[in-house]
């Protein structure tokens, strides 16, 4: 199982990003999949996830109406649409296949004036 995030940076207060998470190595459609993040001195925290067909979806509710989750089961991809970005974003962010212990090695975001 391989999982590999992208996409990270630095953005201005009130910018968005975009993070994409490519799998490999296991059959991604069945699985759920989430993305947690990481600032510094804190917890790992959960974001959201996603099932396997793409139609339910769950946030945090520090994220929820910012951040949008999707996936493309033939590209065995998972994307996090990040806007209205606030300071308080900054994490390495990870995406991770649900229920089980394979985790990516994140993607830095930065997000400050």
């Amino acid at each position: 199982v391989q999982l590999v995030e992208s996409g990270g940076g630095l953005v201005q207060p009130g910018g968005s990003l975009r993070l994409s998470c490519a799998a490999s190595g296991f059959t991604f459609s069945i699985y759920t999949m989430s993305w947690y993040r990481q600032a510094p001195g804190k917890e790992r925290e959960w974001v959201a996830t996603i099932n396997g067909a793409g139609g339910t979806k769950n946030y945090a509710d520090s994220v929820k109406g910012r951040f949008t989750i999707s996936r493309d089961n033939a590209k065995k991809t998972v994307s996090l649409q990040m806007n209205s970005l606030k300071p308080e974003d900054t994490a390495v962010y990870y995406c991770k296949v649900q229920g089980s212990s394979y985790w990516g090695k994140g993607t830095q975001v930065f997000v400050s004036s």
